[in-house]
């Protein structure tokens, strides 16, 4: 607030974590320039329906509820997206709707979240750029002011930070030695060999300085006696400043809150990525290596073909369904989502399918296994893959890829058919991208660290060719830029990549991520008055692992 009435500033970029205050930061700046100091403005949110929500939810009732906003309100003269007040008018308008950002000349510009801006509004240029050229009229003494989470490093927020003239951050005094410092994720201490519940309860912040241990009870005298700071001392503005916050901040937020935050999220890449934007305020780096056979075909499990490895929750199949023949695999799957290839191949016929998805596969110990779910793929013959989950409805669903992303990893609905006698079958369709994602992520994990993704001994060449015959490549959808995957080559087989994203699909639906192993029971020798021998259950549960 205070960087807002400085005369010297003439853009602010606030970096912030989530629920941290942003954009109420951003409405009371707005509030002040109705009291204070009116000027023509103009507020952008991402969309223009946020717009509406925001202008009808949260501005018009902050101005009602003020006694000194509403005095100069005029509400019988406003609309949803253009409040009038005396001296001044304010236009709300929507990232992807250029008609709303090409209004009137401006003094005061508030962008909100502009990382989740569209690329392009419609037709037009940047919507930062088209609401920028609003404030062309107030050369002197404009005031722009745009915060949002960061995404990844080329993001616009980001961006805008590094092109600061002056970033700030905010140093607190340590109650123990008063040395100021940040505070830093890195600084928050934890007992790793205990569980997470445990670790939100005991974390705790240690003095960068003097090493005393820094308690939750410490943090709002700590808030009251801090300062904006750049990191070498200086708190002397620049005429383009950025401000950095994270969650650690929060009045809100304990040190085992993000603890607790990070080890839930630490082995999972696409939750490591929200915690280090959402909670760090920090952009991810998409390391993208380039990924070849060769790194496949390093990830060896060492166990060989057929060979469950220890410590095995349940096995998961996909099948990618062609003209002629059928693709498959069967992955193993263990804590934390750390999996193994134990088989693939082709075959010819449906029968084949069911053969090699129905006998069991042995760990080194002798426990039996067998596949609990597999997920086939419906986009080429449809009407088969309906018959042959019908026919098969213990261990096999049909599903579909999706060629878009989608707003979650997978949706459901029902199929009938009524000339081939089905009737409420299953389909899920399959956001193929997230899995790829999921897959690359998993590959490129170092060796030591758990969760990893691995393929059995003396693997395959064309399997590891098959894994990664695609790359991800940004491409142009509609108003925005998005990254997707697509085959490096026009004629690339894909075969088996697509039958491990089905794979990873049905692990996730049996709720992988959320188990833990256990031991099996003792094995009791067979036969004997005392000891009869039992048939082993051939079902679609499995018999090892003690998964349920």
């Amino acid at each position: 607030m205070d960087a807002f009435t400085d005369p010297r500033i003439e853009e602010i970029i606030f970096v912030k974590p989530t629920q941290v205050g942003g954009t109420e930061c951003l409405n009371n700046m707005f509030g002040y320039t109705i009291a204070q100091d009116p000027s023509p403005a103009l507020i952008v949110y991402p969309m223009l329906e946020l717009a509406e929500f925001t202008s009808k939810n949260r501005l018009q009732p902050m101005v009602k509820l003020s006694a000194a906003l509403n005095e100069r309100f005029k509400e019988e003269e406003s609309k949803l997206l253009e409040l009038q007040f005396n001296g001044m008018y304010a236009v709300i308008a929507g990232a992807n709707s250029p008609a709303s950002l090409s209004s009137r000349a401006i003094r005061y510009l508030f962008m909100d979240e502009v990382d989740k801006y569209p690329k392009n509004a419609g037709k037009e240029a940047d919507p930062r750029a088209l609401a920028r050229e609003r404030t062309k009229t107030f050369p002197f003494n404009k005031k722009i002011m745009q915060t949002s989470t960061p995404t990844l490093k080329n993001g616009p927020i980001w961006q805008a930070w590094k092109t600061a003239d002056v970033r700030m951050f905010y140093y607190v005094p340590c109650p123990h030695c008063g040395q100021f410092q940040t505070f830093k994720f890195k600084q928050i201490i934890y007992n790793k060999s205990l569980d997470r519940e445990k670790i939100k309860e005991t974390a705790h912040y240690q003095c960068e300085h003097c090493e005393q241990i820094i308690r939750d009870a410490h943090k709002p005298s700590m808030l009251r006696g801090g300062e904006w700071r750049t990191e070498d001392g200086s708190t002397v503005p620049g005429i383009k400043t950025g401000f950095h916050l994270n969650a650690i901040y929060s009045p809100w937020v304990r040190f085992g809150d993000v603890a607790y935050e990070f080890v839930s999220s630490k082995d999972t890449p696409e939750e490591l990525m929200n915690f280090i934007n959402s909670w760090l305020a920090e952009p991810w780096e998409h390391t993208q290596v380039k990924l070849n056979s060769s790194k496949v075909l390093s990830k060896v499990s060492g166990y060989e073909e057929g060979v469950v490895p220890d410590r095995t929750i349940l096995l998961t199949g996909g099948v990618d369904v062609q003209k002629d023949r059928f693709y498959y695999t069967i992955r193993a799957w263990g804590e934390k989502m750390e999996s193994s290839n134990i088989r693939h191949g082709v075959a010819e016929t449906w029968a084949e399918i069911e053969d090699v998805m129905n006998i069991s596969y042995l760990s080194r110990d002798g426990t039996e296994y067998f596949v609990n779910l597999c997920a086939v793929d419906s986009g080429y013959n449809a009407d088969e893959t309906y018959d042959f989950c019908a026919r098969n409805p213990e261990w096999a669903v049909a599903i579909k890829g999706s060629n878009t992303p989608l707003k979650t990893k997978y949706t459901l609905t029902k199929i009938d058919r009524e000339e081939r006698g089905v009737f409420g079958l299953l389909l899920y369709l399959v956001d193929g991208g997230y899995y790829k994602d999921f897959i690359s992520g998993r590959l490129n994990r170092k060796d030591d660290d758990p969760g990893g993704w691995y393929v059995y001994i003396d693997c395959d060449e064309d399997y590891a060719e098959q894994i990664t015959a695609e790359e991800k490549v940004i491409e142009k959808h509609g108003k925005r830029e998005i990254q997707v995957w697509r085959k490096k080559t026009a004629h690339a087989d894909n075969h088996y990549l697509d039958c491990e994203v089905y794979a990873a699909f049905a692990a996730d639906c049996l709720g992988i991520r959320y188990m833990h192993y256990e031991n099996p029971p003792e094995k009791k020798a067979a036969g004997g008055e005392n000891n009869p021998a039992k048939p082993t259950n051939n079902n679609w549960v499995g018999g090892g692992g003690s998964w349920l």
